[in-house]
């Protein structure tokens, strides 16, 4: 898969920017200090401006003729429907509707600044533009941590993305990262809804002035995951309970865990099984599931899961990683361990079927 960061012809820079580390494939700007989300924006190249303009189509029955070099000139503009375009570049992003209202990349972002109270204590860490700058997004650090027991921290984001294209909202939301093993942990696990959506309406602008709400969702959620964390930290899983419960979690269809269950296992795939064993060898052997607050616990089982996608299994891209971290496979996965491993929390192994 090729990446997606778009690439400015006029500045020769790929829109993207980030601190201290690099972007996918090494590319975009690298700075040195945390910026304001202002400047995030020129240093990720997200200082351009988007047109809502008419469509328009050929007159057929009054063009210049077969093997005429004259220019056709459209006659007949496309009822209800425009294009956003691109002004620095002129390239076309999308086809909208008449409904469709154009937020500009500095008033999402400013609106970004009011939720987080003016950027008091907020480090903005990425940004950058995708495709031909149809879709933007900005991450910034929360000044608070989720604590699991006294060494294991996990840091708290607030994510933003719009598009220009039509084919999505203004969307943030809340998203913790494990700073140990920078497993991301989707917000919407335990069926949150821990991010806010807006259309592209003309009550845009205003509901976004509005949504400073998302921070007491985020504080009210990361308070919430930190008593959960803490309490799977408390609660002790056997091996052999490990081993089930990846093997559920892992399972890609009914069937194997039908013959998980009727003790089928040489129906079951040379690629499943071994996925299973390296999920299982990463919660034995690695070195952050052996801190006080993972080895032998719940924590620790969901960590293999999430630990594994991050840190173990090898994938085509940077890209198809992010992907499926965030809206893929590992995502899928760590759904249903985290679902498995509240359960155990509070039923015991009994929740271990396979089913």
């Amino acid at each position: 898969m090729a990446h997606q960061i778009n690439f400015n012809q006029k500045t020769g820079k790929n829109s993207f920017m980030s601190v201290k580390e690099k972007a996918w494939h090494g590319l975009g700007q690298i700075i040195d200090r945390y910026p304001t989300s202002s400047e995030a924006i020129q240093h990720a190249g997200l200082d351009y401006i988007v047109e809502k303009r008419p469509l328009f189509t050929y007159d057929t029955e009054n063009h210049l003729g077969e093997g005429s070099d004259d220019i056709m000139i459209p006659e007949i503009e496309v009822p209800n429907f425009f294009a956003t375009v691109r002004a620095d570049t002129e390239q076309v992003l999308g086809v909208v509707g008449n409904d469709y209202e154009v937020v500009q990349n500095r008033d999402a972002f400013s609106f970004f600044d009011a939720i987080v109270g003016g950027g008091d204590g907020i480090l903005y860490e990425t940004a950058g533009a995708l495709g031909n700058g149809e879709r933007v997004f900005i991450t910034a650090k929360l000044p608070e941590y989720i604590r699991v027991g006294v060494k294991d921290w996990i840091e708290q984001y607030l994510f933003l993305t719009t598009t220009h294209d039509g084919l999505g909202s203004i969307t943030a939301a809340f998203t913790p990262i494990r700073i140990v093993c920078n497993n991301t942990l989707n917000a919407a696990m335990n069926n949150h809804s821990g991010a806010i959506k807006i259309r592209h309406t003309a009550s845009a602008t205003e509901r976004l002035k509005q949504a400073h709400t998302l921070m007491g969702i985020s504080k009210s959620l990361g308070e919430e995951m930190e008593g959960l964390f803490n309490q799977w930290a408390k609660v002790r899983i056997t091996d052999a309970e490990v081993k089930k419960l990846i093997q559920i979690a892992m399972a890609p269809n009914k069937e194997v865990l039908e013959n998980l269950a009727a003790g089928r296992l040489d129906l079951l795939s040379t690629h499943y099984t071994n996925i299973v064993d390296n999920v299982y060898e990463y919660a034995l052997g690695s070195q952050t599931q052996q801190m006080e607050t993972t080895a032998g616990t719940v924590f620790g089982a969901y960590n293999s899961v999430t630990g594994y996608f991050q840190n173990v299994r090898s994938f085509k891209s940077d890209e198809a990683k992010f992907k499926s971290i965030m809206d893929g496979t590992a995502k899928q996965r760590a759904q249903i361990a985290f679902n498995l491993c509240r359960d155990f929390a509070t039923q015991g192994s009994e929740v271990l079927i396979y089913n």
